[in-house]
């Protein structure tokens, strides 16, 4: 196995352990009675309305859709609402969708995959509730077009509502929302055992690393190790999840130093810089300004250290920055995007390093 292997591989299973996420984050949303609950969760009623312009039709493929997914992921799943059930998700497809979000912006309502204000086109909304409560998870599909009428006349369709029906039907067949309900759960196992399973696609397992990831889910460390072997998806789970956890640090700093791979050494100094801002860590510094002040540091590198070294505010990086600042100054390239982007990032972290003491 290759050095450049082993660096990205180390890399990728290192996020588990510092990342602070977007689900892990939102999860604090729970009480600890809720979150005993969602761990528990195995039985899901599903609740799924169709619509078009002339009223409620036939959800029967819908469902099953919905249905035979989140079967994919291990839960089981009921339709009658008489039975025993530990969750409810809900889903609702339109022909011309009415907005139920409650945020325009901000948070969650800026995801791709979040409830659009302005889509009034074919859309199906889902969400979930827990224990009788709506939680405050929503997320869509759409059609890629918006006027289901014209859309069915020039496929020679027949009927739109039952054409906007159907490619809402390939959207929900397409779009990974068991894996992220499992990882809004917190069922790691769930999302672990399908990252084993060979009928698993090369994008579904970039998704369950990457929301393994974002769920800090220690216990898939084991089995990242051994899958990481794959060249394709370890470069693929290192875009996905690119940080380690504090621990991590020493091990970046090798290969920010090492590595024969100038992304490699880039995405590396990176990390620190991410790392050294979250937990507040000044060891970071003295090595990333090492790299600064080398000059047989590769300009791409140098601007990921100083963006680095610009959210970790230190007296001791102001005056090599300054330093480097004087050289690029001199260089006069307009067409080089390299160079302006070095500038930039170098302007920015004398900026954030020179005022420190205030924030401090």
């Amino acid at each position: 196995m290759s050095r450049s292997f082993l660096i990205i591989a180390f890399i990728v299973i290192g996020a588990l352990g510092g990342w602070v996420s977007p689900v892990g984050a939102y999860r604090e949303y729970f009480t600890p009675e809720q979150k005993a609950q969602l761990d528990k969760i195995q039985v899901v009623l599903i609740e799924l309305l169709a619509l078009t312009d002339k009223g409620g039709v036939d959800s029967g493929p819908l469902t099953s859709v919905v249905s035979r997914r989140l079967s994919e992921v291990g839960y089981t799943v009921v339709q009658d609402p008489s039975k025993a059930y530990d969750a409810v998700v809900r889903v609702k497809c339109e022909q011309r969708k009415t907005w139920e979000g409650t945020a325009s912006s901000g948070g969650d309502n800026d995801l791709p995959d979040a409830p659009s204000r302005l889509w009034k086109g074919p859309a199906c909304q889902l969400s979930y509730a827990l224990g009788g409560m709506k939680i405050k998870w929503q997320k869509e599909v759409r059609t890629d077009f918006e006027d289901a009428s014209a859309a069915a006349l020039a496929a020679q369709a027949g009927e739109p509502g039952a054409f906007a029906m159907a490619r809402l039907k390939d959207q929900l067949e397409k779009y990974e929302f068991p894996l992220i309900l499992a990882a809004e759960w917190g069922h790691a196992e769930r999302l672990l055992k399908l990252l084993d399973s060979s009928d698993s696609s090369l994008s579904r397992k970039v998704k369950i690393i990457s929301l393994l990831g974002e769920m800090q889910a220690d216990e898939a460390l084991p089995k990242l190790k051994q899958i990481l072997q794959d060249r394709d998806l370890a470069k693929q789970a290192l875009v996905a999840m690119g940080n380690l956890g504090k621990e991590g640090i020493p091990l970046l700093v090798d290969i920010m130093n090492t590595s024969g791979m100038i992304d490699v050494q880039a995405a590396a100094a990176k990390g620190l810089g991410q790392l050294g801002g979250i937990h507040g860590d000044a060891s970071v510094v003295l090595p990333l300004l090492a790299r600064l002040q080398d000059p047989k540091t590769d300009w791409t590198v140098l601007t990921e250290v100083a963006w680095a070294l610009g959210k970790i505010p230190d007296k001791r990086s102001i005056q090599p920055l300054y330093d480097l600042d004087k050289k690029l100054q001199a260089l006069r390239d307009p067409d080089n995007q390299t160079l302006k982007r070095l500038k930039e990032a170098v302007f920015w972290a004398i900026k954030q390093c020179d005022t420190w003491d205030q924030y401090s």
